[in-house]
Order: C-alpha cells, then structure tokens, then sequence
C-alpha cells in the first residue's frame, strides 16, 4: 500500500485549493476526483462571481472567508494571470418600500468588514445605466467576475508544480479511518489503496454520501444533505449594461441577477428550485424553458426594457445545503477533529456561494484546524 501525507477528496475549486495548499507547505498530496475533469459540478455550473462578502451573517464563516478569501483571490488571479474583471455590481431597489432594505444590507456589509458600499440615487443609477429601473442602489465597487475554469487549472498547476498530483476517475470506496493513518480505497479502472495521515473530505456534492462511508466517523457527524437547483437563462443578442444588477435577495439565493461572462455575454439567474434526487448522481441538470416567463417577470421588474422572448435556456448548478426551504440559512461546515474527534480527518460541508471566492481563505482555515504548518516552501 502506497503512503502519502495527505489525500484530498474532490477536485472542484476547493478542493484542489485545499491541495494545493498542503503541497505549498512541503506535504505530498494527492487529490482524488470521481469525474474525468477537474470541477465538472458545483465549481463550474455558477455565476463565477467574485462576491464582496456583503450579505452574510455576522462573525459567521461564509462572511469572514469570503471577506478575506476575496482579497487573496485578487491578488492570486493577477499573479497567475487568470482572467478576471472588477466590473462591479448594483444591488437595486425597485420600488422605495425596499429603501430600507437596502440600508440593513449597508449595515450588514460594514459588519463584515465591507466599507465601499456607496448609496446611488435615480438620477446617478440612470447617468450610470440608462436602461435600468430602480428608485435607489447600493454599488459594490469590489464584486467581479472570473473565469472559474482558469482558476481551477491555476490552482491545479501550483498543486502539481509543489509534487501534489490529481488522479482523475478515481472515485473513493471506503475510508478506514485509523489512529496515525487513514486507508483510503479508490476504485475505478485501477484499483488502490492509499494510507495517508491526513484526509480532507471535499467532495461537494457528495461530501455527506462520503462522510457516511468514513469508518470512524459516527453517524451523528454525517449531515441529512439537501439540493437547491439554480437555473440559468442567456440573453439573446448584447445586453446594455456593464455592471451587475442583483435584486434584493431572497430565500436561499440572490434573486434572479443579471451577470456578464467576460466576453460581455449576459446570463440570468439563478432561480431557487428545491430538488430531492435520490443521489447526485441523479440530478436533472437540464433547464426547463416553460420557467422563462418566470424569469422574464422578475428581470422586467429592473430592466422593464427586455425585449420579448429574447431568453433562452442556458445552464443550471445545484448548491449542496445543510438546510430546506423555509429553514434558517445554514454556515459553512469545516468538521475537523475537534468536532468528530478523528485525527487527521476534515469533512467539509454546505460549501456554497460564496466557496469560489472564499476559495484560498477556506484552505488555510481546513489547513489551520488540521494543525498543518504554516510554513511554505
């Protein structure tokens, strides 16, 4: 049986940030992903916004990492070059009976440590946006858009270029859970078995379908996962604004926001579609065209000037959450020992928006409570 120092579960963004973390820090690591391809789920079926860290509630983690996973994932992508625009967004008000809306979310971001929300009136928001309909806004000059895939090949090169190594089609079987040492089997084509002292469980999706085949783990550490579907539609033809337009949010998502890929192309979304597949291996990532006049309705209420039928399916993602509709908004789970109490192990769960920004910050954190060195190479 081969030995490594750390086996890392799950190739999306954080995962192979996670990865690449530990092999900064001199650990051979290995990242196992079931798919052919790095971040074929969750890390690449989003709006690949670089959120603020506006909305989150107080001291949680999704605000603090966002917050300072944002400022590392700036600086990371113009080190590496990867494509990337602070194009800034809108968070708009339609109507004056969401002014004060807008104020609780002012106040909110400045608890967060976000102080470059800047109110805007009708008269600025239209010199800004000419098409848009809203009474007020607050404008986030620090939102972006990146290309996510770019960054998942950056992290994955900074992984491999430290002695880290990716195995595609590797999916995990069984995890022994032991004292000094973990044995992880992996299936696939070429069956192995791998002893590691550290393993980090980012399986996304199926990080609870893992956590209830880790031996060691007692059940009562092992989340009843729930499934938020978002769906996307694309604009037929050029869109005329150059920010991003947010709604006032709503349960369990943003609303139904209007973002640009970096070629300026402007897709809408995501909705809020609460799934029950029986695995993730059966989610129905198809978008059902009959909910665009539900879409139409909402991107008519800040831009009334859509041209008719001019929305066509794009894509949809599915938010891996710790919580169902009607329940209280759930934080990240980082489940290190301190929590389960097995050495060496860290289960992450419910690693939703903001993940992709938090990406870098929620490394150091698993790599913090795994009581991995600081100390890089």
């Amino acid at each position: 049986m081969d030995s490594v120092d750390a086996v890392v579960i799950g190739a999306g963004v954080v995962g192979l940030a996670v990865g690449r973390a530990l092999a900064l820090r001199g650990l051979e690591t290995v990242v196992l992903e079931r798919a052919s391809a790095i971040g074929t789920a969750t890390s690449s079926r989003n709006s690949e916004v670089i959120h603020a860290g506006i909305y989150y509630a107080t001291d949680s983690l999704k605000a603090g990492l966002c917050v300072r996973g944002r400022a590392q994932l700036y600086d990371y992508l113009e080190s590496h070059g990867v494509a990337h625009r602070r194009c800034g967004k809108l968070l708009v008000a339609t109507t004056a009976a969401q002014l004060a809306r807008l104020a609780q979310i002012r106040a909110q971001a400045a608890r967060n440590g976000v102080h470059d929300l800047r109110l805007l009136g009708a008269r600025e928001l239209h010199s800004m946006e000419p098409e848009l309909n809203a009474v007020a806004a607050l404008h986030s000059p620090s939102t972006g858009i990146v290309d996510s895939h770019g960054l998942m090949l950056a992290l994955q090169g900074d992984l491999e270029v430290n002695g880290g190594a990716l195995a595609l089609l590797s999916p995990v079987e069984r995890v022994v859970c032991g004292g000094d040492a973990h044995e992880v089997q992996v299936g696939g084509a070429s069956p192995m078995s791998l002893r590691s002292r550290f393993v980090v469980n980012a399986a996304g999706l199926w990080a609870p379908d893992l956590a209830a085949r880790l031996e060691g783990l007692t059940s009562e550490h092992v989340p009843m996962p729930r499934y938020a579907k978002g769906n996307y539609f694309s604009l037929i033809g050029r869109v005329p604004f150059s920010h991003l337009i947010y709604p006032v949010p709503e349960e369990a998502g943003l609303g139904v926001h209007l973002t640009l890929d970096l070629a300026g192309q402007a897709r809408f979304g995501p909705d809020v579609e609460w799934i029950a597949p029986a695995s993730p291996d059966a989610i129905d990532y198809r978008v059902d065209s009959q909910r665009s006049a539900d879409f139409e309705a909402a991107v008519r209420s800040y831009w009334p000037g859509l041209p008719a039928c001019a929305l066509q399916p794009a894509y949809s993602g599915v938010r891996p959450k710790l919580h169902s509709s009607g329940e209280s908004v759930q934080d990240f789970v980082l489940q290190g020992p301190a929590e389960h109490g097995v050495r060496g192990l860290l289960n992450l769960y419910g690693i939703e928006s903001p993940g992709l920004t938090a990406s870098l910050a929620l490394a150091d954190e698993v790599l913090t409570r795994l009581g991995v060195s600081a100390t890089a190479r």
